[in-house]
């Protein structure tokens, strides 16, 4: 049995998808731009944009009674490889080890013009 989860201290589902899904007891978030839940806005650089899609998913992750330390699978888009670098140095802010399982790649073109997107698997 599925059951979605939401919070208002992440933005709100642009189209018709959750937040997340929590199943069992994995939590799935769908992919958080780098939007301000408060104003709206989204940063213009790479470090503030990364450090904004990660504190919507730990608010995500809170609001489903878990955290950024059961996070067991991450998958970054960046909308560019040259971004890679800048935005590893701020995940590594929010994850310690056992690091979580990832992918990072560079797709064509992200919602809102976003430089990145992240999106978790995590244990509940």
């Amino acid at each position: 049995m599925k059951q979605p989860v939401s919070t208002p201290a992440a933005p709100a589902a642009i189209g018709p998808y959750s937040q997340a899904v929590k199943t069992g007891n994995l939590l799935f978030c769908s992919g958080q731009l780098p939007i301000d839940p408060a104003t709206g806005e989204m940063p213009a650089d790479i470090k503030a944009q990364t450090r904004q899609s990660l504190s919507n998913v730990k608010a995500i992750l809170e609001a489903a009674g878990t955290s950024m330390e059961n996070v067991v699978k991450s998958t970054v888009f960046l909308a560019d490889m040259s971004l890679f670098g800048p935005m590893n140095e701020v995940y590594a802010e929010f994850f310690c080890e056992p690091f979580p399982a990832r992918c990072a790649f560079a797709v064509k073109e992200l919602p809102k013009q976003a430089l990145v997107e992240i999106e978790v698997i995590a244990a509940c």
